[in-house]
């Protein structure tokens, strides 16, 4: 944690290239509490081949963004074809997180990601007639095959709330916008590929249903159409998902109808059915492990999650490839 600060939520991990002598990079907010008008971007590296994370230091303030911000949440981060990292934020001037804005940072030049405030602004997202107001991001982005990427993105100005596909060149230009879901109450979507063309977005639930949500494409996102809710639990909070080379799909998430204090770890070969591989943190009621990222780096598993919003604490996995 930076010195000084006493909360820290929502981390985001950012796979650094081969070669490159950091194996990861974490993205999260951190400051006295949430929302609070001290909370700045925080990172850390971690060392290739090592247990050892870097000091951690801030990497985007208010000060950084130039036009009224008052607070900061939810870091995404994406790496580009040239190997510039970028990063999209939550930012909010008047009203709470349901006026807030997604804002565009890409890093500075190739030194500046390793400094404290290396990132400037490239825009704010252009989502909404209503001042970009009430569009946030929270899971990472899809990798496509031309080397641009979809960041998934939700509607949240009170209810209903929906996921939206937002589509980026290689350049990281935004060229598209695309609803995902018709339904409603569905949050902070994960996108997991079945194949180059096939997807589903899985998505925290708002609804009285609490299940984790989902919709599906088999066009690569040109167009989505809502699927049956899965067969597991969502206490209103954030998944994560990751699929592996194997095509083995991971899923983090809490797995409770209702609080945070349990953090499961699930496995599929198809992204319906899915079977409980191991508990990663539980505790008593009133605990929370929740908002988990998930990054496949070094031929291995890596997961990170808020500890009791005071910490980002992080586990990594060695798999065994099943059999399809």
């Amino acid at each position: 944690m930076p010195p000084g600060d006493l909360s820290a939520h929502a981390a985001d991990l950012l796979v650094m290239p081969e070669g490159h002598p950091w194996s990861l990079m974490a993205f999260w907010f951190s400051g006295s509490r949430e929302a609070a008008p001290d909370v700045q971007i925080a990172s850390a590296h971690l060392l290739r081949g090592s247990d050892s994370w870097s000091p951690a230091r801030y990497a985007v303030g208010r000060q950084d963004l130039g036009f009224g911000t008052t607070r900061l949440g939810n870091p995404v981060s994406w790496l580009d074809n040239k190997g510039q990292a970028h990063l999209f934020v939550v930012a909010t001037g008047l009203g709470g997180w349901a006026a807030a804005r997604t804002v565009h940072l890409r890093q500075r030049d190739a030194q500046s990601i390793a400094h404290p405030h290396g990132f400037e602004v490239q825009q704010v997202l252009p989502l909404s007639w209503l001042w970009n107001y009430s569009y946030l991001v929270r899971s990472s982005p899809l990798e496509l095959t031309d080397a641009g990427m979809v960041l998934p993105v939700y509607f949240e100005m009170g209810r209903p709330s929906f996921p939206v596909a937002l589509r980026f060149d290689a350049d990281g230009r935004m060229r598209s916008i695309t609803r995902m879901a018709h339904g409603q109450h569905m949050m902070q979507p994960a996108l997991l590929p079945l194949s180059d063309t096939s997807w589903l977005a899985l998505a925290r639930d708002g609804s009285p249903q609490r299940r984790i949500r989902v919709s599906q494409t088999i066009d690569a996102g040109a167009n989505w159409q809502d699927a049956p809710n899965l067969d597991l639990p969502n206490p209103d909070s954030s998944i994560a998902t990751l699929r592996l080379p194997d095509g083995t799909m991971l899923l983090a998430h809490n797995n409770t109808a209702e609080g945070r204090h349990i953090l499961d770890l699930s496995t599929s070969r198809d992204g319906r059915q899915w079977q409980h591989m191991m508990t990663v943190a539980q505790g008593g009621a009133g605990t929370e492990y929740s908002y988990p990222s998930l990054a496949w780096a070094d031929q291995q598993v890596w997961l990170s999650y808020t500890d009791q919003r005071r910490h980002i604490a992080w586990q990594r996995f060695a798999v065994v490839p099943q059999k399809p």
